[in-house]
Parts: structure tokens; C-alpha cells; sequence
């Protein structure tokens, strides 16, 4: 990693303040061939991690931009080598022009996710850390802002730590007896290891149980809103977008396809599906639009179902309840509860109902409240909710390699056949951590993030 890179930090929208970065080892020589201090002083001679004010200039000379800039000396940096930063103002043109005077001067373009890279290859940061740092930059609540920042800080990590540590103390126990029998070393009962074993997984599977809580936080819910025709599905889209992103009519089916709006209610984020009007039909577009709509159910996490409270129930609105009846999460709104009701709660099979009027707004307390109490986590947003799919997936495979070694200890297999399956975990738990971590899934790692970062 003896190569200085380079990248923009800020995107490029404009704003008040965009920032350059580079990194590596002689990067601060680099950055004085393009930044001379207003003081005519060396930017290598600056206090560390102090802003000190000058100009930028391309290749020429000609100056792009009145700046600040500091310099960061390795290893107490971002990536634990010599970094530098120009702080400009945030034109697309000036943080370009200054990018490309930075190349000739020889950096060159950072990869995605190279500066965060560079930090875990550097000790910076462990794995949990460095993918966090991604979920932290995409957080659309607080809530999961706090999750990501917690584990930036390591709370993950510091969970499965003394997961791994004690299983491999386990076997380190186990090939020290067999490899040094001369030695005085208490020997090697397999027997002695289930308690351990067992807490084991048990500490694994607590961290495997909060992971649909943590695609909650990370996606939001998605929420399919469905009912017959014509009894308000794509204005209560509309309300809770707070504009009118679908088309309303009186005339029936105007919705022929599933229609998509990201929304926030109180704390949650909802991914709504707006659905045909489910119901008979002839109409051969139509029919396509209500067979998507019985897809978005069946991969919803949550239904919305919406009844025309002012209006006697019909067949159409018998075969949306029992589409609805066996789903786990249903809440079903009484719409138009500003004109004379006809339906009532207590005819209706389910345990959220609540009055609701998209013309009025009455009910949206009671719809944000009935959300959040539905999907509220049971697991604190401190770093410890499991996002990461990746993640999920070794942790898994760790778990099930401990309760294959359980098994076997169970119907006596040899040390060394029980082993096989502890070390598998433990192999599992280090492409988490980043113990054993092989290249490829290092790169695989990393592409998700922007450039820059």
C-alpha cells in the first residue's frame, strides 16, 4: 500500500464545504506540490490535525480555490497511514479541478471503499466495523444511525470475541495434550467443554434472533396497502406521502399496477406498495395489476388493509379479508369515518382496526402508534441489532457448527471428529471478525461502499 491515493469525500452535489482526501505514506509531499500556506510555510511543517489556510492550484499554477487543509501524520489517522485533507468550497467544478491536480501530482483514484479498506488492513478498525461504516452513511432513522454507530465502535465485535476466544481455547487445549504428551498439561475431557458449548450457542443464536429486527431498521417495513376498488388505497398513499404521488379517481381500477413511495411514520420507515384494487375483472391489464398485488402481500411485512367504512361490506371486501386473515401483521383501516359509518370494528376478523379518514387525517395518530408497536425491537439500537446479511449468514453457519459438535459430543465421537465441527465455527466466526478473512470476501466487502469513503 505504498501508493498515494485519492478521492472527493462529499459527493459531488453542490454544498457550502467539499472535501479532497488522500492517503498514504509521503501523501503530505504530494499535497504541497498543489497547496501553498498563506504563510509561505511547508504543509508538512503544520501542527497535526490542525486547519491551516492557503491556496490550491493546478498544474500551471493558476489557483483553484482559497482552501483549508490538514494534514494527519500515521498511524493516528482514519487509515492508520499519513492522510491529508482539503476543505474548499463545495462547486463540482472546483473539488473536480482539484482532484485531477492532485492526480498529475501523483496520487492516484481511490477504489470504492479503499480509505475504509486501507483502515482494517492498517488495525484501525476490525471488520464489524468497517461494514458498519457503510450502514452508518445509508441510515435513513436515527435509530439505525445508532445501531451503525455502535458498531463502528466495536460493540459487535466485542460480542463475538470471547465467543471465538473460548472456542479456540478449546481446541489449542485439545492439540497441545495430543501434540506435547510429555508435558505437564491437565488432559484433554471432552466432556468438561458442553457447558461452554452450549453457552456458546446460546450467545450465538441471542445475535442471530435480532436480525429481522435489524432489516426493520435497515429497510423499513414493506407495507402493501390492499383492498377492493375505489375505497381510498392510493389516497391514503397520498396522505402519507403528503403529496399526491398517485393518481385518484372516482372511476374504479384506476390503479393497474403496484405503485412504490418510501415514507417515514413516527420512527419507522415504510416502504408502501400501493395495489391494484384486488377484485374480478375482464379487463386483461387489470387482472395482471391485481395478480402483482396478491404478490406484494405474500412479500409484505406488513398489509394495510382499507375498508370503506361508509359502505356495507361486499363480496370484494370478503375476498381481501380472507387473503388477510392467516397474515401476521394486518392493520386495517375504516376509511371515510368523516361520513356515517356502516361497518363496524366487530365485524371485521382482526385485531387492529382503526377509524380513518384520508380526507380529514383523522386516525394517523392511531396508524403511527399501531406501527411502531408493531415492529418496535426488543433489542436496544446500540450496535448489537444483527443488519448485515453477509454477517448473518457466518454467524449462522458458527451456530450450527457449535450444535453439530453438541451432537456429536452427545453420541461420543472422538475429540478430533467434534473438533471438526468447532473449528468450522470457528472459521465461520472469523469471516465476521475478520480472523481468517480471505481476500476475495475483503474485496466483496468493500464494493458496496462509494468512493471517497
Amino acid at each position: 500500500m505504498a501508493d498515494i491515493i485519492a478521492a472527493v469525500s462529499t459527493g459531488n452535489q453542490i454544498s457550502a464545504i467539499g472535501i479532497i482526501r488522500l492517503s498514504g505514506e509521503g501523501c503530505v509531499h504530494v499535497a504541497q506540490k498543489v497547496f501553498k500556506r498563506i504563510n509561505g510555510a511547508p504543509l508538512s511543517e503544520a501542527p497535526a490535525r490542525k486547519l491551516v489556510l492557503g491556496e490550491l492550484s493546478d498544474a500551471g499554477g493558476r489557483m483553484i480555490d482559497q482552501c483549508m487543509a490538514v494534514y494527519t501524520p500515521g498511524p493516528n489517522s482514519y487509515t492508520g497511514e499519513d492522510t491529508v485533507e482539503f476543505h474548499c468550497h463545495g462547486s463540482p467544478a472546483v473539488l473536480a479541478a482539484g482532484l485531477d491536480s492532485i492526480f498529475r501530482a501523483g496520487a492516484r483514484p481511490a477504489t470504492r471503499g479503499e480509505f475504509t479498506k486501507r483502515a482494517f488492513l492498517n488495525g484501525r478498525m476490525d471488520l464489524t466495523s468497517a461494514e458498519a461504516v457503510i450502514d452508518l452513511i445509508e441510515a435513513e432513522t436515527a435509530e439505525a444511525a445508532a445501531n451503525a454507530a455502535g458498531q463502528v465502535t466495536g460493540v459487535l465485535q466485542k460480542k463475538l470475541n470471547p465467543i471465538y476466544d473460548a472456542l479456540n481455547d478449546l481446541c489449542s487445549h485439545f492439540h497441545a495434550v495430543l501434540d506435547y504428551p510429555d508435558e505437564d498439561i491437565d488432559d484433554f475431557q471432552l466432556q468438561n467443554y458442553s457447558a461452554q458449548l452450549k453457552a456458546n450457542a446460546k450467545a450465538l443464536y441471542a445475535i442471530l434472533s435480532t436480525y429481522h429486527q435489524g432489516q426493520i431498521l435497515k429497510r423499513g417495513v414493506r407495507a402493501a396497502i390492499v383492498g377492493k376498488p375505489n375505497v381510498g388505497k392510493s389516497s391514503l398513499l397520498n396522505t402519507l406521502a403528503g403529496y399526491d404521488r398517485v393518481i385518484v379517481t372516482e372511476v374504479a381500477g384506476t390503479t393497474r399496477d403496484t405503485v412504490e413511495e418510501t415514507v417515514k411514520l413516527g420512527s419507522t420507515v415504510l416502504r408502501l406498495i400501493d395495489t391494484a384494487g384486488i377484485r374480478d375483472t375482464a379487463d386483461q391489464i387489470e387482472a395482471m395489476g391485481v395478480e402483482r398485488s396478491m404478490e406484494a402481500v405474500k412479500s409484505a411485512d406488513l398489509v394495510i388493509f382499507v375498508c370503506d367504512s361508509s359502505q356495507p361490506l361486499t363480496d370484494e371486501d370478503q375476498s381481501v379479508i380472507d387473503m388477510c386473515c392467516d397474515l401476521q401483521n394486518v392493520i386495517v383501516l375504516l376509511n371515510k369515518s368523516d361520513l356515517k359509518p356502516v361497518v363496524r370494528p366487530i365485524d371485521l376478523p382482526f385485531l387492529d382496526i382503526i377509524p380513518f379518514s384520508t380526507k380529514t387525517g383523522e386516525g394517523m395518530d392511531l396508524l403511527t402508534d399501531a406501527v411502531e408497536l408493531m415492529f418496535a425491537g426488543e433489542s436496544p439500537c446500540d450496535g448489537s441489532i444483527l443488519t448485515n446479511a453477509r454477517q448473518y449468514d457466518a454467524i449462522r453457519r458458527a451456530y450450527e457448527g457449535i450444535l453439530s459438535a453438541m451432537q456429536g459430543l452427545m453420541m461420543g465421537f472422538t475429540p478430533d471428529a467434534v473438533l471438526t465441527d468447532v473449528e468450522l465455527a470457528m472459521e465461520a466466526m472469523g469471516e465476521v471478525t475478520g480472523a481468517t478473512v480471505r481476500e476475495d470476501i475483503t474485496a466483496r466487502i468493500f464494493e458496496r461502499f462509494c468512493v471517497g469513503k
